[in-house]
Formats: structure tokens, sequence, C-alpha cells
């Protein structure tokens, strides 16, 4: 499972930590992961950030919170639209697809 920097993200320090608050106050018991553009290079200014949260102690359990980060992330100042995926509703293709380059932000 390749991991990779988190400067691959493209977001500033000031986005990075405000999103890790969020994500510390909402879902404290999460595992995320980014993927999608802004992990493979493939993204733009435009391009919105892709979140799974993973519950680390029961893959197939979903994450308590996730209802309360969508709203503080909604009513925060981060400038892109943050998709949010429950790691334990995804299809497997989709989960090894993540695990083939993701960066963990929280966990």
């Amino acid at each position: 499972m390749p991991q990779i920097n988190l400067q691959q993200l493209q977001l500033s320090p000031n986005h990075l930590e405000l999103l890790r608050i969020l994500l510390r106050q909402c879902v404290p018991a999460a595992e995320v992961w980014a993927y999608g553009s802004r992990v493979t290079g493939g993204c733009h200014e435009g391009s919105d950030l892709d979140l799974v949260l993973r519950n680390p102690k029961q893959l197939d359990c979903v994450v308590d919170g996730l209802e309360d980060l969508t709203k503080a992330i909604q009513a925060s100042l981060l400038p892109m639209l943050i998709d949010l995926h429950l790691w334990a509703g995804l299809p497997e293709e989709f989960k090894r697809n993540i695990e083939n380059a993701y960066v963990k932000i929280q966990g």
C-alpha cells in the first residue's frame, strides 16, 4: 500500500491544518485517507479533495460523525469541494484502486 507525501495534495499549510482540526473534532477515531487526482498528480486549482473515512478497528463498520464532519466542512473556509466516502460502503475494486495511491491525513 503505497503512501504518498502530504505535499502531493497541493493544499496550503493553513488549509491542511484546518482540515485536520475538523477531522479531529468530528471523526477522532477515524483513519482518513486522501485519494484521487490530488494524490495521483492530475489535479488543477479547481479539483476536489477525495477523502475516505475508515474504522481502523473494524474496516467493515461505518465511522461515527460523518454528518457532523460534512456540516463542519460546509461551514468552513476551505476553498475546495471535499468529497467524503465511507470505506465500509465502497466496492472492493474501488478500495483496491485507493490502496494503490493514497495519503494518510489522520490515523
